[in-house]
């Protein structure tokens, strides 16, 4: 599993996407999602709002990231 560090309280998964260099900028966020299965904590969200928080687990592309806050 891959850690995924953010410094303010949450990320959307649009951005968590472009972050975690899965697309390669925001604009392709909401065909991804279009074409490809996403889960948060298990559960398929395609929704590229979609807030992410610490602790929260992202599936894509069969593998797994962890959202971690960072200290600042």
């Amino acid at each position: 599993m891959t850690e995924v560090k953010i410094v303010s309280e949450y990320i959307k998964l649009g951005q968590f996407l472009k972050f975690a260099a899965i697309i390669s900028n925001g604009a392709e966020a909401k065909q991804f999602l279009e074409f490809n299965k996403v889960y948060v904590n298990s559960e398929l969200d395609q929704r590229r709002g979609r807030k992410l928080y610490p602790n929260d687990i992202v599936k894509v592309l069969n593998k797994e990231y962890i959202i971690k806050a960072e200290s600042v």
